[in-house]
């Protein structure tokens, strides 16, 4: 295989069917030329996913910096999880181009053999989001992500502060996965040991669809009357249940996921309350970063966990200051 020449001095994006090939340098990084420079994938199902484009540009923004020469890959739905779409796409431009190192996201198991594949075949591999155990994944040489657990318990102490320990929280999550399920039970423990008097409902699953998941947002409401707040665990869930309870005429205490600008505007808004700032931008840029020390041959560091506060109306001028950094 041969690296890629793409020629250029400046960021620029060539949208090549399922895949986003990006190349920066000059700025702050380093004066390459192109064949010698680090050259890193990024593989990512549900590319277009808006809280995806979001890591996208982490990792983007950082490979400029560094001067690497960098590729997104992976199915460009914004709604459909589709790991089998994706790897096709990941091959193909293994197949084109010399890469030294690949970030795969890993919040689906379903990867995890992937990510055992390329690092058999000799590449440095991290994943991002999820923080699976060392040795659970053979290969993978580290993992970024927010403290999952951590999370769900911010959520349950700025709801339970907030409904004054008192009332019925509806629960959704995206789907069933590692993340969101850990997050889940995070916030189901932590409820339990400081709000006792706090009622969950069951989970229920709002999917990646807006309309679907509003409507079954909207559902929840009219079933139960005595909901006062709910917690959704994916990036959209804030919008669901907004938007749900404008429907309805519900006064909730809404936190979700995301700093995403649409989230951030809710919270502003007043719409909701808080999101869980799940460093998104900050995790994707490591990935660049560790990706780009393994491929010299530097040893790091297998688990990298960040933190995930909940921020309010109060706290959301960093987040936009950092969303207008990244053309999001």
């Amino acid at each position: 295989m041969t690296k890629i020449k793409t020629g250029g001095s400046a960021l620029r994006g060539l949208f090549l069917g399922g895949a986003v090939a990006l190349t920066g340098f000059g700025g702050a990084g380093p004066a390459l030329a192109e064949e010698d420079a680090i050259h890193l994938l990024w593989v990512q199902p549900m590319r277009g996913h808006p809280v995806h484009r979001l890591m996208q540009a982490g990792f983007m923004d950082k490979c400029a910096e560094l001067g690497y020469v960098c590729e997104v890959v992976g199915d460009p739905s914004a709604t459909n999880w589709d790991v089998a779409a994706t790897i096709p796409l990941a091959e193909a431009a293994l197949a084109r181009t010399e890469y030294d190192g690949v970030g795969v996201y890993g919040p689906d198991p379903a990867v995890y053999s992937y990510m055992s594949k390329l690092s058999a075949e000799g590449l440095p591999v991290v994943t991002w989001h999820v923080l699976p155990p060392e040795g659970s994944v053979a290969g993978l040489s580290a993992a970024i992500g927010e403290d999952i657990a951590n999370a769900g318990h911010n959520a349950a102490m700025a709801i339970g502060e907030q409904i004054g320990g008192k009332g019925t929280v509806a629960l959704t999550q995206g789907a069933s996965n590692d993340t969101e399920n850990t997050m889940s039970d995070a916030f189901r423990a932590t409820m339990a040991e400081h709000f006792p008097d706090v009622a969950i409902l069951p989970t229920e699953m709002e999917g990646f669809d807006p309309s679907a998941a509003e409507s079954k947002a909207v559902a929840i409401l009219l079933a139960n009357p005595e909901v006062v707040a709910a917690f959704g665990t994916t990036g959209n869930s804030i919008q669901t249940w907004a938007a749900a309870a404008r429907k309805s005429d519900r006064d909730l205490v809404i936190i979700g996921m995301d700093y995403i600008r649409q989230n951030l505007d809710l919270v502003r808004d007043g719409a909701a309350y808080g999101v869980v700032a799940q460093p998104l931008y900050e995790e994707s840029a490591l990935v660049a970063e560790l990706l780009g020390r393994l491929a010299k041959g530097e040893a790091v560091a297998y688990m990298n966990p960040l933190p995930a506060p909940v921020i309010t109306a109060d706290g959301l001028a960093p987040y936009y200051a950092m969303l207008d950094s990244a053309g999001q």
